[in-house]
């Protein structure tokens, strides 16, 4: 008699995904929080609004990691890269004055390995908790057609909660505000596809390769800064934020804006790290500040009265001021 055909003959193992469940249950469960309802294993995760907020609204955001993942992959550092995720997600929350409440991730993978899953998921954990957000649910999938060898990807989802009268609104911002950078970890999670052709196509250049007093594996999977605590601590006064992301300062900044308002950037106050450095000896400038955070990972722009305690609780620095030219302009 032909033997049946099942699902594992197929690429996909179940009980190496019950062993990956049974393996972050605990993980997950130390970023909970008395508004987390039940544990992991359900088919959605529940979390109670939090008390305390006259008209509330909630907020969603989502991103991934992007060919950063490529590079952790590669050098099999899988440890840290679910902070990217997290930080990716709740930033962007930030920007419209939430307060982040959970967080949801997606691992889709050619053949699950419980262990290296465990790797990416205890990174995510460390994120919540930085972000102090619930991982309340996620979801693995194996794919062997989707994708190849130990290849995976991952997405993030988080929930925030804001006051409707806080949300972020353009006409809070005004000429003569003043723009604080918070400092960037690196290069976050934006333009790798542009690293990893200059330092591995074109330079040819090895993980261990020092660049000062780091090798570059350390320096290009050093992880994105989560910047929710700072927010919190300076939300009262702050006018906005802008998270600089992929197009750069030049890009992220005007969504902040009105229509006739604009700003001007002191290039030389801006503190880029050595690897923006390296880089820019093969990228144009422009090319440069719209495809990178040039070292700046959030921009704060707040009223000239409160710019000195703004900086001195957020441990950011003065780049530029608002003006009415309609553009950015970095000089």
């Amino acid at each position: 008699m032909e033997k049946k055909i099942s699902y594992k003959d197929s690429g996909v193992d179940i009980d190496e995904g019950n062993v990956l469940v049974s393996g972050l249950k605990n993980l997950v469960k130390s970023t909970f929080n008395e508004n987390v309802i039940g544990g992991i294993g359900s088919f959605a995760g529940a979390y109670a609004l939090p008390s305390g907020f006259k008209n509330p609204v909630i907020l969603g955001a989502t991103d991934g990691v992007g060919t950063k993942l490529r590079i952790a992959i590669d050098s099999n550092r899988l440890d840290s890269i679910g902070i990217d995720l997290v930080a990716m997600c709740v930033n962007d929350l930030i920007c419209n004055f939430a307060t982040p409440l959970f967080f949801l991730d997606y691992y889709a993978t050619a053949k699950l390995d419980s262990k290296s899953a465990l790797e990416v998921i205890s990174g995510i954990v460390r994120g919540c908790k930085e972000a102090s957000c619930a991982l309340i649910g996620g979801e693995s999938a194996e794919m062997p057609g989707m994708y190849h060898k130990n290849d995976f990807d991952l997405a993030g989802f988080a929930v925030g909660i804001a006051e409707k009268e806080d949300l972020i609104e353009k006409s809070k911002v005004k000429k003569g505000d003043i723009l604080i950078a918070l400092s960037s970890s690196g290069i976050h999670s934006n333009g790798y596809s542009l690293v990893r052709k200059i330092c591995f196509e074109k330079l040819k250049l090895d993980f261990s390769y020092k660049l000062g007093e780091q090798e570059l594996i350390d320096i290009l999977l050093e992880p994105t800064k989560i910047y929710v605590k700072t927010f919190l601590q300076c939300k009262d006064k702050i006018n906005a934020l802008a998270h600089i992301t992929g197009g750069g300062i030049v890009e992220n900044l005007p969504r902040v804006f009105s229509k006739n308002l604009g700003a001007k950037i002191d290039k030389n106050a801006i503190r880029s790290q050595e690897i923006f450095n390296l880089l820019s000896k093969y990228v144009e400038n422009d090319e440069m500040y719209r495809t990178f955070n040039m070292g700046v990972g959030m921009i704060l722009v707040v009223d000239k009265n409160n710019a000195d305690n703004v900086v001195q609780n957020s441990g950011g620095y003065v780049i530029g001021e608002v003006d009415e030219s309609g553009s950015v302009g970095i000089i």
